[in-house]
């Protein structure tokens, strides 16, 4: 993998989003319909916000002590999704280098982050598993190794 390449070449575009205003329980059913961890949320095409499935479950355990089934529903068909969400996001241009989404995630604990144009509008998102899988991707050079 070239750490000099863009972000846009990793990326990924084809994106599931949630409003602020949509309530939990539509979050939940995205989440597990398309098995997937972070939900970029946005107004119109500004990103605002990003819920991660990690937030919801704590969530969920946090109110399900005790509770049955139908009392955790109505609670996430309650609550919405700008009241978990986490607001205070690092963002990358699509031109932003590969070492530099490396180097975010080194230092946060973010595991997704968007991808925006113009400072604010949503085209993408790069997770640490898209990383992950592109490195795997790669052919392994046994003279790289040397003589084992």
């Amino acid at each position: 993998m070239n750490l000099l390449q863009p972000i846009s070449a990793l990326m990924t575009t084809e994106l599931h989003t949630l409003s602020p205003s949509d309530d939990l329980w539509t979050a939940k059913t995205v989440f597990d319909k398309h098995h997937i961890h972070h939900i970029p949320v946005v107004e119109f095409k500004e990103i605002v916000g990003m819920l991660s499935k990690t937030d919801l479950n704590l969530f969920i355990h946090g109110f399900n002590k005790g509770k049955d089934a139908a009392a955790s529903e109505k609670r996430l068909k309650e609550t919405q999704v700008g009241e978990i969400m986490t607001e205070q996001l690092a963002k990358l241009e699509a031109s932003d280098r590969l070492r530099t989404a490396l180097e975010v995630f080194k230092m946060n604990r973010f595991h997704a982050l968007p991808v925006v144009k113009d400072s604010t509008d949503l085209i993408g998102i790069i997770t640490t598993h898209d990383i992950i899988v592109a490195l795997a991707s790669q052919p392994v050079k046994l003279e790289d190794y040397g003589s084992m």
